[in-house]
C-alpha cells in the first residue's frame, strides 16, 4: 500500500511552489510539482490524471521540508461554509445565548429537540466566505481593534476536485479531491446587527477579516482520510475542542449536495463543514493577544496560529 501523501504550497528560492509531500507527520520530504502546474489550484483543475501521476512520484520526494516553508496550501475559488452543523456545539450556543432568560434545562431540551428535527431534515445552513481571509497554517493573525470578542472554530474543510452541480448525496463524495484544516475565526460581537436585528446574522463582517481563515498545512487526498476524523484545538496547551465528525448534523456528502443545488462547485473550491463544540464563547474564554492555537485533525497534520494585538 502506498504511504499517504499530500499537496502543499512551499516557499523555496523566493517563489511559492506546488509540492508533493510524504512523511508529513514526522519527517516531511517534498518534490516540486511546478513541472505539472504552477499552483496547487491549477493541479486540481485536472484532478483525476494528476492524482494518478502523484502516486508514481512519491519516490521522488527527497527534499527535506521545514515548517517555516509552508504557506496556505491553495488560494481557493469559492469558499462555502456550513454553520451550526454539530449537535453539541449548537446546544452549547443556545444555552449560552439564553443565559439568565430561562432555565438552562429547558433551553437545552429545546435545542436537543431542534437538532433531532434538523438531522431528520438534513438541510444545512450555508454561507459564503472570502478568499482574502485565507492565511497560512503558521502565520500570526491580527485581532481587529473594532471587535472585543474573537473566537476560534476549527473545522474539517473539503476541497473540490471535480465540478459538482446539482449532484445527489450518494454521488457527492466523488467530487471531493482532498481535505484540509481550517480555523474559521469569528468576531462574536459582530455576528448580530443591533441596528437591524430583523436581518439576523452578518457573517461577512464577523468572519472575513484578513487572516481569519488559517488554512492547511496540507491537502490530503480523500482516500487517505478516515471516515470520521477527530478535530482537536488546544489554546496555550489546554484542550478546548475535541470531537469526531460523527457529531455532524449534515455529513460532508450532504453538504456538497446541498451547496451544489445553488451554484456549480468547481475544482479548487473550498467547503468548510462546521465547527464542533468547544468554542471560546462556550468556555467563557475568548482570544487574547499572545494566545497560541494549535489545531489538528486526524491524518491532516497540524497548524499553529499565534494571535497578536492590532
Amino acid at each position: 500500500m502506498v504511504a499517504p501523501f499530500a499537496l502543499a504550497t512551499v516557499a523555496d528560492g523566493g517563489a511559492e511552489r506546488p509540492a508533493l509531500v510524504v512523511g508529513f507527520d514526522e519527517n516531511p520530504r517534498w518534490r516540486d510539482l511546478s513541472d505539472l502546474a504552477p499552483t496547487v489550484h491549477a493541479l486540481l483543475q485536472d484532478w483525476d490524471p494528476v492524482l494518478r501521476k502523484l502516486f508514481t512520484l512519491t519516490g521522488e520526494t527527497t527534499r527535506p521540508l521545514a515548517r517555516e516553508q509552508l504557506r496556505a496550501p491553495l488560494v481557493p475559488g469559492q469558499i462555502l461554509q456550513a454553520g451550526a452543523n454539530y449537535r453539541t456545539h449548537v446546544v452549547e450556543l443556545a444555552v449560552k445565548h439564553a443565559a439568565g432568560e430561562r432555565p438552562e434545562s429547558e433551553v437545552r431540551a429545546e435545542a436537543v429537540a431542534a437538532m433531532e428535527r434538523r438531522t431528520a431534515d438534513s438541510d444545512p445552513f450555508l454561507f459564503i466566505g472570502l478568499p482574502s481571509a485565507i492565511t497560512g497554517p503558521y502565520d500570526d493573525v491580527v485581532l481587529p481593534g473594532y471587535s472585543r470578542q474573537h473566537d476560534w472554530e476549527l473545522e474539517l474543510a473539503a476541497v473540490i476536485g471535480r465540478e459538482a452541480f446539482r449532484v445527489e448525496r450518494d454521488r457527492a463524495l466523488e467530487h471531493v479531491a482532498c481535505y484540509t484544516i481550517a480555523n474559521d475565526l469569528t468576531m462574536r460581537d459582530l455576528v448580530f446587527r443591533k441596528d437591524m436585528p430583523a436581518l439576523g446574522a452578518d457573517w461577512y463582517r464577523a468572519k472575513n477579516a484578513p487572516g481569519f481563515t488559517p488554512l492547511g498545512p496540507y491537502l490530503v487526498p480523500a482516500a487517505f482520510v478516515p471516515e470520521h476524523p477527530r478535530i482537536r484545538l488546544e489554546l496555550n496547551g489546554e484542550v478546548m475542542q475535541d470531537e469526531s465528525t460523527e457529531d455532524m448534523i449534515c455529513d460532508v456528502a450532504a453538504l456538497v449536495a446541498a451547496a451544489s443545488r445553488t451554484t456549480p462547485l468547481r475544482p479548487g473550491d473550498l467547503l468548510l463543514t462546521g465547527s464542533p463544540a468547544g468554542n471560546g464563547i462556550a468556555h467563557g474564554r475568548l482570544l487574547r493577544p499572545g494566545d497560541v492555537m494549535t489545531g489538528t485533525i486526524t491524518g491532516l497534520g497540524e497548524q499553529r496560529t499565534r494571535v497578536v494585538a492590532p
